[in-house]
């Protein structure tokens, strides 16, 4: 089934989630930086990305539930875009609680539960990543019925003729 959300013929959640997906791990990646080194900076940069990574999160989940609500009842795709969908809600509230935190400290920096937080979300994050990547590439959804391995660009207007997959 095709993405209902498209700009320029393809779906638009896949292309908006690297965005908070890479912010997400950028802020895991200034926590631990900041662990290490006790340096002044990484703790700011790793609220900064966080913000960016929890705004960026919530607009690829509007698309993402355009899509959801797009897959057929009863199946496993519904189940599995479910449990991807609701996944990446409490990543983007361990993430969200964890900036929070940050927030009310002196100089953005994380205490342990702050830290507990984004390193859970990350964790899960993972998880709801494969989840998706088993939506996409298992189940074929956001798939054009007419995709192959030799199909026309997606910005080819489209004859009509439904082509044989994998040809």
């Amino acid at each position: 089934m095709e993405s209902r959300a498209k700009a320029m013929g393809h779906g638009i959640h896949p292309i908006l989630i690297v965005f908070p997906l890479g912010l997400l791990a950028t802020s895991v990646i200034f926590d631990i930086l900041y662990l290490i080194t006790d340096r002044t900076g990484f703790q700011i940069s790793a609220a900064y990305t966080m913000g960016a990574g929890i705004i960026g999160g919530l607009v690829a989940g509007v698309f993402g539930l355009i899509d959801w609500r797009a897959i057929p009842a009863g199946t496993r795709a519904k189940r599995v875009g479910a449990a991807h969908g609701l996944g990446n809600v409490v990543v983007l509230v361990l993430f969200a609680v964890s900036w929070l935190l940050r927030r009310s400290a002196d100089n953005w920096d994380p205490n342990a539960l702050a830290l507990i937080c984004s390193f859970a979300g990350i964790v899960l994050a993972g998880v709801t990543g494969w989840l998706g990547g088993e939506l996409v590439e298992r189940l074929g959804v956001s798939v054009s019925d007419e995709a192959s391995v030799n199909a026309p660009s997606s910005l080819h207007r489209s004859t009509g003729r439904p082509r044989a997959r994998g040809v």
